[in-house]
């Protein structure tokens, strides 16, 4: 014979009268029908679990996904309750399925990585100036009156309004405030300064360079960094411009060969 859940209602408006159903649950082997009278008692509880999944809409998770996550924490207070203990279902299931969704949050939703008891002084600041802000006209709470109402040092009221800006992070294409010319996040990036590659090999080369006949160094100033036409390197020395390639050339060859026998 099958069981059914009590249709009888609760004091609560979305808690169902289960305790027989709990009763009938613990007694049960299992198996089959323990098995389906424990999906009755979920599918009972489940409009409490929606309306605490309701609590936690718009912060960044969808309502469908808190609403899977507090039916997880309702099967998890079924299969731990003990009716034998005396305490009403509700007094048990509904910490067990808030928490299961704070953990949710705490565990998956944080862009950053955040301490533990960072995220805990973010909740306390953050349910403090709540609080305060529907006493106070004109103007957000202070550090030291979010502190005074929730018995914490300035502190860590400081620690807990810094992780409230860690829970979501800014997209890069995100455009800057007060930018009226669509410049984002991104281009405020520095990059890597193409120079620096060659750094290390310019000090490795200096010496050797230094070292060349003055005809030579010359040579090779006009034409890297005079970024002058070996044709007028040529005119200018008043020597073939075939020359001045055999010399080029050979020049860097040599350099090339003298830094890689002082790297190995």
């Amino acid at each position: 014979m099958r069981n059914q859940v009590s249709a009888k209602r609760h004091p609560h408006d979305d808690a169902p009268d289960t305790t027989e159903a709990f009763r009938r649950l613990a007694s049960l082997p299992p198996g089959r029908q323990h098995d389906s009278l424990r999906e009755q008692i979920v599918e009972a509880w489940l409009p409490m679990a929606n309306r605490l999944a309701g609590r936690f809409r718009n912060r960044g998770e969808s309502l469908e996904d808190l609403r899977q996550v507090a039916a997880l924490g309702l099967v998890k207070a079924v299969d731990r309750y003990d009716p034998e203990l005396g305490n009403a279902f509700e007094s048990y299931a509904v910490p067990t399925v808030t928490g299961e969704i704070k953990r949710h949050f705490r565990d998956h939703m944080w862009t950053l990585h955040v301490p533990r008891r960072v995220q805990d002084l973010r909740n306390r600041v953050r349910f403090a100036a709540q609080e305060l802000s529907g006493t106070i006209s004109g103007r957000g709470p202070t550090v030291a009156e979010i502190a005074e109402h929730a018995r914490m040092s300035e502190e860590d009221v400081k620690a807990g309004l810094e992780a409230l800006e860690s829970f979501t992070a800014l997209s890069l294409d995100a455009q800057v405030s007060g930018s009226d010319d669509g410049y984002s996040l991104s281009d405020a990036l520095g990059s890597a300064d193409p120079a620096l590659d060659v750094v290390i090999d310019r000090e490795a080369v200096k010496p050797r360079l230094q070292a060349l006949p003055e005809r030579e160094r010359t040579i090779l100033y006009m034409r890297f960094f005079g970024d002058m036409t070996q044709s007028r390197i040529a005119d200018e020395l008043g020597i073939s411009q075939m020359h001045v390639s055999r010399l080029i050339s050979r020049c860097c060859h040599r350099l090339r060969d003298q830094v890689m026998r002082d790297a190995a």
